[in-house]
């Protein structure tokens, strides 16, 4: 029996091999198994690799703790940090809001 091989995207655990590339059965990711992701990498809901100053647009409406409207998708922000060590991986300006912490799932690059 061969060893499990966890998504790293969704971390399930039913992925399978095909065509020398793991693929993940339920977000459908994949990957070359004998590259090792650095953990610094922040990835967008797409799987691209997300730079300093990247801009970003919001893929689904986000509720914002306090704010009487949510952040709309669509809505594109510009000029992204990021924090590898947190949770809210990006940290950023939004028109209307002000500053923010976002999750990297949450967004596509622009």
């Amino acid at each position: 029996m061969s060893e499990t091989v966890l998504c790293p995207k969704c971390t399930s655990e039913f992925t399978y091999e095909q065509d020398g590339l793991q693929v993940c059965s339920q977000c459908f990711y994949e990957w070359n198994p004998s590259e090792t992701p650095s953990e610094d990498k922040i990835l967008d809901s797409n799987g691209n690799e997300l730079q300093n100053g990247d801009s970003v647009v919001v893929i689904k409406d986000l509720p914002v703790k306090g704010a009487p409207k949510p952040v709309k998708a669509g809505t594109k922000v510009k000029n992204i940090r990021l924090r590898p060590d947190s949770d809210h991986n990006i940290d950023c300006k939004i028109d209307g809001f002000g500053s923010m912490a976002l999750k990297s799932e949450f967004v596509k690059k622009a």
